[in-house]
């Protein structure tokens, strides 16, 4: 019989639960497709006590989680603990450094460590994989590392965070307010207690991260990642862009300009006739665009235990099979180190939202600093006054730099007429 593949497994939260599941369900079809056995020798959590919905008297069980890296009879360490730093970082660490491969979904230890890691790998000779770290269950890190790697790619972007999907798609069908949908979401556990990684677009900002380098073949850089999350988004938002044919999605979008790196998580309104448009719910979807291949779509559940084991044991699948090669598509030695590019040269469309006071010649203020940025204005809506008095006004423009736009509402800074912050989202053309 062939000699197993033995794995020692850190986390049994979720997703820690949901690969136990998945190997002892498809025991038989992973060994086929896998050319051996796949088998959890090893286990450690926090608590021992607690009842996870599985049978883990068949393992042995490790208080001291960091141990399970130099455990004896142990080819692979899939760290399920999550913490860009602190325990898990460590295991990562002394894993590899003792010749074992090592499975993670980790997305924020691989969007700040990851290159040392990898680097680490490589001389190592071992296997570094994180399949589950990027969209859950979609095999978009596969896809961009082994399906694409023939072609150069322009563009990726998606919807990259689940929990900002289900809250910007409910508010779409149900015309409810952010804070309303949001405490929804924490009440069936779509959310987190402290929602702010999600909400604020730090989870899909480390996740571009890492897609960017795959797709373009550079240095992860997320300290460049420009982010701005959903939190200032309103119903009436969402209202104006459908009334426009749009709909408000969080993207997460990179490419090259020139020698330098684009990364940006922020707000778009997309159109109805692009597929990102049509993701509803807690799905993922990603977009990379290849000059041989043309646009790639995977979309897929992004999150949950079932879709993220499937990913962690798609990766212990190919460590199995001996199918695996650099990190991040190429040697680290081989990726470029991109400067952040200036985001001003960029040129596009944009959505702005004011709310102002209910006055004459606020308008003309406005109209104002646009003409006086260069800004041509393609459409706009006001709204009658609010409860508290306010007047909504929402303008869309024509292509310009984003430089401009930025101009103009630093013009509009500190007027008396504009309550609050302008929203200011991108239109994804």
């Amino acid at each position: 019989m062939t000699e197993p593949l033995k794995i020692a497994l850190a986390g049994l939260g979720t997703v820690g639960g949901g690969v136990v599941r998945l190997l002892e369900t498809n025991r038989d079809l992973i060994a086929r497709r896998a050319g051996r056995p796949i088998e959890v020798v090893a286990i450690s959590a926090r608590d021992r006590a607690k009842d996870r919905g599985v049978d883990l008297s068949p393992f042995r069980w490790v208080d001291d989680t960091g141990s399970l890296a130099t455990l004896a009879g142990v080819d692979v360490v899939v760290e399920l603990i999550g913490g860009s730093d602190g325990p898990a970082l460590a295991l990562a660490r002394n894993s590899i450094a003792a010749g074992r491969a090592f499975v993670t979904a980790n997305k924020a230890m691989i969007a700040h460590h990851g290159l040392e890691l990898a680097s680490a790998a490589e001389a190592k000779g071992v296997a570094l994989k994180y399949e589950a770290a990027v969209a859950g269950g979609i095999p978009v890190i596969k896809g961009l590392r082994e399906g694409a790697a023939a072609n150069e790619l322009a563009h990726v972007y998606g919807i990259l965070n689940g929990t900002c999907n289900y809250i910007l798609t409910t508010m779409e069908a149900e015309g409810r307010d952010f804070a309303e949908v949001l405490a929804e979401a924490q009440a069936l556990g779509y959310a987190e207690a402290d929602p702010s990684f999600d909400i604020d677009g730090v989870d899909a900002a480390h996740k571009l991260s890492i897609l960017a380098s795959l797709a373009f073949g550079t240095k992860i850089d997320f300290d460049s990642v420009e982010i701005t999350g959903i939190r200032h988004v309103l119903a009436a938002d969402i209202a104006e862009a459908a009334a426009l044919g749009f709909r408000v999605r969080l993207l997460g979008y990179a490419e090259t300009l020139g020698d330098g790196l684009f990364q940006r998580v922020h707000p778009h309104l997309v159109p109805l006739n692009h597929p990102l448009a049509h993701v509803a719910g807690s799905l993922n979807a990603v977009v990379a665009e290849g000059n041989f291949v043309g646009r790639l779509l995977f979309e897929g559940r992004g999150a949950g235990d079932g879709p993220t084991a499937s990913a962690v044991v798609a990766d212990l699948i190919d460590i199995a099979r001996g199918e695996y090669g650099p990190a991040f598509a190429m040697p680290v030695a081989s990726l470029a180190a991109r400067l952040a590019a200036d985001a001003g040269e960029r040129r596009g469309r944009a959505y702005l939202r004011f709310t102002v006071e209910d006055k004459v010649g606020v308008l003309a203020e406005i109209a104002a600093a646009m003409r006086d940025s260069n800004v041509s204005i393609e459409s706009l809506i006001q709204r009658g006054a609010q409860g508290d008095g306010g007047v909504l006004v929402a303008i869309v423009t024509h292509e310009s730099p984003e430089r401009n736009i930025a101009q103009a509402l630093e013009r509009l800074e500190g007027s008396p007429s504009i309550r609050g912050r302008p929203m200011l989202m991108h239109i994804l053309d």
